[in-house]
């Protein structure tokens, strides 16, 4: 198996164009077309996890913080950045970031850490605009289903929970073949009008390529005309944080102790209580402030993130209970579910989690 096939499968839970704009996602030491000799998923690609790698006969490592993240003007081992390059290159170790792309995906790390805390009924916080794309194309009557049931399979006509949306209207096209042309209908030279299917559906723009090519593939015509609009709409099942419920409502210090013992934490960073029964969550991993305005929008009774900073607990405003947990402690169960994603795709091949204890934030209790 190589490294290729392993990514691009990764790509299938995680599109890489889901990455933010200031993310490093990708590969970003090895050659995608090396045998892969076995997998490592980590949370950080350190120095030490690149060892770990190498004893164990790995030559993979999953990571979801990009160890690159800005541009290296040069490599001399003064970092543990260069450092960790260095050590992958020289043992011809891969190393594949899957960041904010993961974030982004309902199944993905906010997922995870829903998972932890048994939450149902779950939405993204604040779902992505600009994700969707429509196609319009326009097919004779007769062939417009086999073209149409191409394109929901290549990934076409989801909303929400809805699948095989489409619309369709009747009209007229017109067109006339030019020198050399051989028309699906109608002769070289003169003009032809068919009766005609105008095929609309949405799609999430990952899938474009895949999708023009099975319409290329199906469409009878020898000059395939379709138009391709840009969406403002939300894609509700894209985006940043997560909100979700529990099963019943219970009093701020039953979900304390719970969060305490879903996350293995030892201190809990919050704003005031509010004597208020918790019912809804909002939550985010990593570096969440940015969504503390989202929380509060959604009526959440907790946002639970990390890196808040002292002035940013001011902006729970008394409408939330916000609950910084800590970077890592918010994303440690992101090594199981890459874990637990590769173990299912490649169930016969050596994927492990990584032992080495990356948090570099440590506790004086």
């Amino acid at each position: 198996m190589k490294i290729q096939d392993i990514t691009s499968f990764l790509e299938t839970i995680a599109p890489a164009s889901l990455q933010e704009s200031y993310d490093n996602a990708g590969l970003l030491t090895g050659n995608p077309n090396w045998d892969c000799t076995g997998i490592v998923s980590c949370l950080d690609a350190t120095e030490q996890v690149v060892q770990e790698a190498i004893e164990k006969k790995c030559n993979l490592l999953v990571a979801h913080h990009p160890i690159i993240f800005s541009g290296l003007k040069k490599i001399t081992g003064k970092n543990y950045v260069e450092k960790t390059i260095i050590a992958a290159i020289k043992n011809d170790i891969a190393i594949y970031a899957i960041h904010t792309n993961l974030d982004n995906v309902m199944a993905g790390v906010n997922g995870k850490m829903a998972d932890q805390l048994g939450l149902i009924n779950r939405q993204i916080l604040q779902p992505k605009k600009t994700v969707l794309k429509k196609l319009v194309t326009f097919v004779p009557t007769a062939q417009a289903e086999e073209v149409r049931n191409a394109l929901f399979i290549a990934g076409a006509g989801h909303i929400g929970k809805y699948s095989e949306c489409s619309f369709t209207a009747a009209g007229e096209g017109t067109f006339k073949g030019g020198e050399g042309s051989i028309p699906f209908v109608g002769k070289p030279g003169q003009r032809h009008t068919e009766l005609e299917l105008k095929l609309e559906m949405i799609y999430p723009a990952w899938v474009e390529s895949r999708l023009l090519k099975a319409l290329e593939t199906t469409h009878p015509y020898e000059e395939v005309a379709y138009d391709i609009f840009l969406l403002d709409n939300k894609y509700q099942d894209i985006g940043s944080g997560l909100t979700g419920e529990l099963p019943e409502a219970i009093t701020e210090l039953e979900f304390m102790h719970q969060l305490k013992k879903a996350f293995g934490l030892t201190v809990i960073r919050h704003t005031p209580l509010k004597s208020n029964p918790v019912k809804k969550i909002a939550l985010c991993g990593g570096a969440g402030s940015f969504l503390i305005g989202a929380a509060i929008a959604s009526g959440a009774d907790f946002y639970i993130t990390g890196d808040v900073k002292y002035h940013e607990f001011f902006d729970a405003n008394g409408k939330v209970v916000i609950a910084d947990i800590g970077h890592f402690e918010s994303e440690q169960y992101t090594i199981d579910l890459l874990f637990d994603i590769l173990r299912e795709k490649f169930p016969n091949f050596t994927v492990l989690k990584t032992r080495v204890k990356t948090n570099p934030v440590n506790y004086f209790v």
